[in-house]
């Protein structure tokens, strides 16, 4: 198959599962070819079969804010025709979804009949899309889009809750490439290059926006640390970042914590961990979680959206109410306080995170595409 893959070219969850899904499609013989704005953070170009086409978008005084769908949706017309795309593959609803029914129609009054995938990830949806000023244009999108795919159970039914949705809509859960969480030796894994040989590790991964509660991380360590001896690894970068610094400072913890800023190499890093923290106010799957939980790490979460579907509570760790971080705090030190425990939680964890593994979801989606484009080669 020849399939054109849109996304957003960053650390956030959308950007990786729609990189990681074009690795692996190239990596089964299928010629695959990014269209973004620049080459998405997760991109390997070991693969001949992997192309990347970056969108321009020009500069006028006339427009206040550039029209990057305009640019987008004619770079796909341009693909489609020079490399004979047969599908586009677009994750997240703006502006992709509504830029690719844009080329679609273009395509259309050229005799080509390209078929269009849209998969939405969460925020599209919930906070963006469902805003007045978009809501009818994803909508649309939505409807006229070939086949519809989300990654949880839990965004599905948003999406049927905000908007009058009369496509269907299939669920194909996020995945972990297992290959590239291999179980690291302790002399690979240096912890005491981080904590001493008494202290717990305890991690999180986010792009520090507002919707992450980044705050609650700070509040939870401090709490799980006046208990435990503890260290915290703060992975990623965002608005919040400079508040966290002074947050910890105002604690008295600043020097408990490491701000490791944004990594390519997440699963070294979760090697270090004991426990791995996600109070986000919404998650519609929690991608985050399942690379912990593929790392050997126990995760406290909120019960906000799909994170059920992923973390089973008392099992792989444990579900608290957004803004609980007293019961997310105790949670945690439960875990921490027995290491017969923790071990155990370890081992459910990663036999969870075996169930959203590539080998199981890459077939769901290639079903998808055959269905939609049965004469594809």
């Amino acid at each position: 198959m020849k399939i054109g893959i849109v996304c957003y070219p960053t650390f956030g969850g959308s950007g990786v599962v729609a990189t990681e899904l074009g690795m692996a499609l190239a990596n089964k013989g299928h010629h695959v070819h990014f269209i973004t704005y620049k080459q998405p953070v997760r991109l390997d170009f070991i693969s001949k079969n992997i192309h990347f086409h970056e969108v321009f978008v020009e500069e006028y005084p006339l427009f206040h804010f550039q029209p990057y769908e305009l640019a987008l949706s004619s770079k796909m017309v341009e693909v489609v025709q020079m490399y004979n795309l047969e599908i586009l593959h677009v994750h997240y609803a703006i502006p992709h979804a509504y830029a690719a029914y844009m080329a679609k129609q273009m395509l259309k009054e050229k005799g080509i009949d390209i078929k269009v995938v849209t998969t939405l990830h969460g925020t599209d949806i919930t906070l963006v899309g469902s805003h007045p000023n978009y809501k009818t244009a994803v909508e649309f999108s939505i409807n006229n889009s070939d086949i519809v795919t989300t990654v949880s159970e839990s965004l599905k039914q948003d999406t049927l809750r905000l908007f009058n949705i009369t496509n269907e809509i299939h669920v194909i859960h996020n995945f972990i490439d297992f290959e590239k969480y291999p179980e690291i030796s302790s002399s690979e894994c240096q912890r005491n290059t981080i904590a001493n040989d008494n202290e717990r590790i305890i991690t999180h991964i986010s792009n520090l926006r507002p919707v992450k509660r980044a705050a609650d991380v700070i509040a939870i360590f401090n709490k799980i640390q006046q208990k435990i001896p503890s260290k915290l690894l703060l992975v990623g970068e965002g608005p919040d970042r400079e508040h966290l610094e002074f947050q910890a400072k105002e604690l008295g913890i600043l020097d408990k914590i490491l701000f490791l800023g944004n990594s390519n190499e997440v699963n070294k890093l979760l090697c270090y961990s004991d426990l791995f923290l996600l109070p986000s106010q919404t998650e519609s799957f929690g991608l985050a979680a399942l690379e912990a939980m593929a790392a050997r790490t126990p995760v406290i979460s909120t019960n906000a959206g799909g994170l059920p579907e992923v973390n089973i509570q008392g099992v792989t760790g444990f579900l608290s109410n957004v803004g609980d971080t007293d019961d997310m705090a105790k949670n945690g030190i439960y875990i921490l306080e027995n290491t017969d425990r923790l071990q155990q939680f370890k081992q459910n964890a990663v036999a969870q995170a075996k169930q959203f593994s590539l080998q199981n979801v890459l077939p769901a989606y290639k079903k998808l595409y055959r269905k939609v484009c049965p004469n594809c080669c």
